[in-house]
């Protein structure tokens, strides 16, 4: 074996990748960047392997308790959930990332346990930490496990005589943040993702929450996990994957630093009275919208693959809480209620002219982006009637026939696409915008509804 697979170093390999895919930055295309600034690489090498710093023998039950508390899940009902005293998927819901949610988790049940006036063993057995679970699969699934690790790890600076107590019992939720009445039933694919990443990162209770799904779905979720695929009668399935093992790694070293840095301000309630925790959670909230506005991040149904056809129920009242989902639903609904009252729904008519490959996937872009707003929409080789037109076609081919266009319609004529050698030449020809990767959803649509006449 060895002489047929000789060792490979990492400098070889990623020389190799290099001239397979033709590039010298190969990290750009398969290092993945979470949100959080964490860096996933698609490999390792028994070199990375020795660079983890969480114990990888570890087992079930035993500190520092990595692997789970050595019990199965149970199912929480909505309504029967167990009293928790530190609620942390608060900080999801308000737009926390993975690394701040259990920074301010930690710094949040250290000051409970700090404050107890019970003795610390009996104080750290009753402690109840309820995390918001979302779609992000195996991050979700590591930062259960790494919550565990770092309480761990902090229970340690209270000097405990039996470090057994330190077993972190967790309270998983599906994510309210996420769903959207908007082709809702992704809403349950979304809840069972979420679910199966709380069983698989080792939540001592689960509940799946019904939002904007049939409550019977909710609860046959997790009766389906228990009971046909015996998710109960394993422990820390997903230990041992180098994937799982490494991203748990580094959210529980990030969320280390960053809870650091929570302490020396203070802590928790220092940062909370302050005002620092509100100012962090908005800040980490308007980077999530944007992303969803820039379609960086996908909700699909919302933001991406919208189902046009769809009924759609009016929007809810005042929300408590954010939803990322809003604003797309906001400009959805004021389609329909102009629709409703009488107006008529803006069509749209993606224009494909010229080269086969571009203008077809230009059109679907298009197709895809506009349909967020419930514009009525169809695509041809020939000019037609319409509220906006949209020119699909390749690059080379726009300053040519834009003039063309613009003269045959009074509808605004936009270019799919962003050909920044031709932008002035394009819009001295009559282009009324672009719409384009970078494009902002959000701020496109709006515009484009007040310029058809769409009533807010």
């Amino acid at each position: 074996m060895k002489l047929g697979f000789p060792a490979v170093s990492r400098a070889q390999w990623e020389a190799q990748v290099r001239a397979d895919l033709k590039e010298t930055d190969w990290e750009q295309r398969l290092v993945w960047k979470t949100p959080e600034g964490l860096c996933v690489r698609p490999y390792y090498t028994l070199e990375d392997m020795a660079s983890l710093t969480i114990p990888l023998d570890s087992v079930p039950g035993v500190f520092p308790f990595l692997r789970g508390n050595g019990q199965s899940w149970r199912i929480a009902p909505a309504g029967e959930e167990p009293s928790a005293q530190i609620d942390a998927s608060q900080f999801q819901e308000q737009g926390a990332n993975t690394v701040e949610e259990l920074a301010l988790a930690l710094a949040a049940s250290v000051e409970w346990l700090a404050n107890s006036e019970q003795p610390l063993h009996q104080a750290a057995q009753q402690l109840i930490v309820r995390y918001g679970v979302s779609t992000s699969f195996f991050l979700e699934i590591a930062k259960l496990r790494a919550a565990r690790l770092l309480f761990s790890c902090a229970f340690q600076a209270f000097e405990p005589t039996d470090p057994a107590a330190a077993s972190l019992h967790i309270h998983a939720v599906t994510a309210r943040w996420n769903k959207s009445l908007l082709d809702r039933p992704n809403n349950l694919l979304r809840a069972t993702v979420e679910a199966l990443a709380a069983v698989l990162g080792g939540a001592n209770w689960v509940t799946v929450r019904a939002d904007w799904i049939e409550p019977r779905f909710a609860r046959n979720v997790l009766l389906i996990l228990r009971e046909e695929s015996h998710l109960d009668r394993v422990l820390d399935p997903a230990g041992g994957a180098w994937y799982v093992e490494a991203l748990t790694d580094l959210l529980a070293r990030e969320s280390w630093k960053r809870f650091q840095e929570l302490e020396a301000r203070g802590g928790f309630s220092a940062l909370r009275e302050s005002g620092e925790l509100e100012a962090m959670l908005t800040a980490s909230r308007q980077a999530k919208q944007m992303a969803y506005a820039l379609r960086r991040a996908t909700l699909v149904g919302v933001n991406h693959y919208p189902a046009s056809s769809e009924p759609l129920m009016e929007l809810p009242g005042e929300e408590a809480s954010w939803r990322a989902a809003g604003v797309f639903e906001r400009i959805r609904m004021r389609t329909e209620r102009h629709v409703a009252a009488g107006g008529r729904r803006p069509k749209v008519l993606l224009l494909e002219v010229g080269d086969l490959k571009m203008r077809r996937a230009r059109s679907n872009f298009c197709r895809n982006f506009l349909g967020c707003a419930g514009f009525e929409i169809s695509a041809g080789t020939a000019l037609e009637p319409a509220d906006l037109v949209v020119l699909c076609s390749s690059d080379e081919e726009y300053p040519r026939v834009i003039e063309q266009v613009v003269s045959q319609t009074r509808a605004p004529v936009l270019i799919a696409g962003y050909p920044k050698e031709s932008i002035a030449r394009l819009e001295a020809g009559g282009a009324a915008g672009f719409l384009y990767l970078g494009s902002n959803l959000v701020d496109t649509l709006e515009c484009w509804q007040t310029q058809l006449g769409v009533a807010p």
